[in-house]
């Protein structure tokens, strides 16, 4: 039903930028927490960002709080993951999610809908 496209990924340098945005299409995004993951290789996926369906609300993930920030533009059906002050450690595909409902932005036990993924390789 929903499908999510990721872009925006790509190979920064340590320190640097980038900033990636998953599409929406499909269903009613609106209705929708939206969240990032990323699985780097070898490594079991992990929890990133997420927003609430208004965008009101926002979780991290300790490793990425203070320098990545998720935002959503309801109106062109968007997420955006803003990347800033890169780390290595960051390199990984990083994955858009959706999940349905106004539960707990820490309860992503169910995703209904996962994007197909894009790179993010940070160099030092």
């Amino acid at each position: 039903q929903v499908q999510l496209v990721e872009s925006g990924g790509g190979v920064v340098q340590a320190g640097g930028s980038l900033r990636l945005s998953c599409a929406a299409s499909g269903g009613t995004f609106t209705n929708y927490a939206m969240g990032w993951f990323r699985q780097a290789p070898g490594k079991e996926r992990e929890f990133v960002a997420a927003i609430s369906w208004s965008g009101g609300s926002t979780y991290y993930a300790d490793s990425v709080k203070g320098r990545f920030t998720i935002s959503r533009d309801n109106a062109k059906n968007t997420v955006y993951l803003q990347m800033n002050s890169l780390k290595p450690e960051d390199t990984a595909v990083y994955y858009c999610a959706a999940r349905r409902g106004r539960g707990p932005l820490t309860n992503w036990a169910i995703v209904d809908y996962w994007g197909q993924g894009t790179q993010v390789t940070v160099s030092s």
